[in-house]
């Protein structure tokens, strides 16, 4: 194991603090420094770079970043118990680490950043991953508030935010995912470098905003793709109807054929299909 500062190993720091993992919490502390500096150099360039980290438990990755030369850290943690952990560090690279107890689910950085873009790494909770990634994905206005994000996530998770179309694990994440942003996955980190390790393996995912995703509305789009992959092996003709139109005329009308199925759609596809719900909405709104 690496050693980046010369503050004590995590092992040390989580006896001394009692900081046990939490299920409930879906905590899975990665101890090795060598791959949390791994995951930082992921986030580069990370000079004078602001980083906004979801919880940080006992800091491994904090310290990687800080020791990258981050200026600034914003660790958002809801444990109180990995306060002890995370004031040691901070005095260790004073000034450049702000510790927000809070819940990421409700937390909006926004007004620590005044104005100023950051960037998002973080070892998520499993249990909190998805509704997370979705919400900044979700970002309005767009280009969003960050440039790039860094994130892990469980393998299956994974693959399903870079899936493209005839991907197995193509879907309604990897149709918002590839819509705003440019993904890719890494590397993977096996369970073994985990305490305690998870049943699978984990994997680095990178996110670059578009500064221009193609035009469409960020609803409509998120509608058509429930609706398609809602009943994925069914065609869209059939699969499209709970959107309250008629499913083969709105697809023929986007230049997509009605008897593909969602998991055969590019993402443009759903792009063109939800403009033209949003047309037919707007249409129907006017009729008297």
């Amino acid at each position: 194991m690496t050693t980046i500062d010369d503050l004590p190993p995590l092992s040390d720091v989580i006896r001394r603090f009692e900081l046990s993992a939490r299920k409930s919490l879906g905590q899975n502390f990665l101890l090795d420094l060598n791959l949390t500096s791994r995951i930082a150099r992921a986030a580069a360039p990370l000079e004078d770079a602001t980083i906004v980290e979801i919880g940080p438990g006992p800091g491994g990755l904090t310290r990687a970043l800080l020791a990258q030369g981050v200026k600034r850290v914003i660790a958002v943690e809801r444990d109180e118990r990995a306060l002890g952990p995370l004031q040691q560090i901070a005095a260790h690279y004073p000034g450049r680490l702000e510790i927000v107890l809070a819940d990421a689910l409700t937390f909006d950085p926004r007004p620590l950043l005044a104005g100023e873009r950051a960037k998002i790494v973080a070892n998520l909770p499993y249990n909190i991953a998805t509704p997370l990634l979705i919400d900044w994905l979700c970002a309005e206005p767009w280009p969003p508030w960050y440039d790039m994000m860094v994130l892990m996530f469980q393998r299956e998770v994974a693959e399903r935010i870079v899936a493209r179309e005839n991907d197995e694990a193509y879907g309604r994440l990897g149709v918002l995912a590839n819509w705003r942003a440019e993904t890719k996955i890494l590397f993977d980190i096996a369970p073994g470098a985990f305490v305690p390790p998870p049943k699978v393996t984990s994997s680095v995912v990178r996110l670059i905003p578009r500064a221009a995703p193609a035009p469409c509305d960020r609803r409509m789009l998120e509608r058509v793709a429930a609706a398609a992959f809602g009943q994925r092996r069914k065609m869209l003709r059939q699969s499209l109807k709970s959107l309250g139109v008629d499913p083969a005329a709105l697809a023929a009308a986007a230049g997509v054929e009605p008897t593909r199925r969602a998991e055969t759609i590019p993402v443009s596809g759903f792009v063109a299909m939800a403009r033209e719900l949003t047309d037919i909405t707007a249409a129907k709104s006017k009729t008297p």
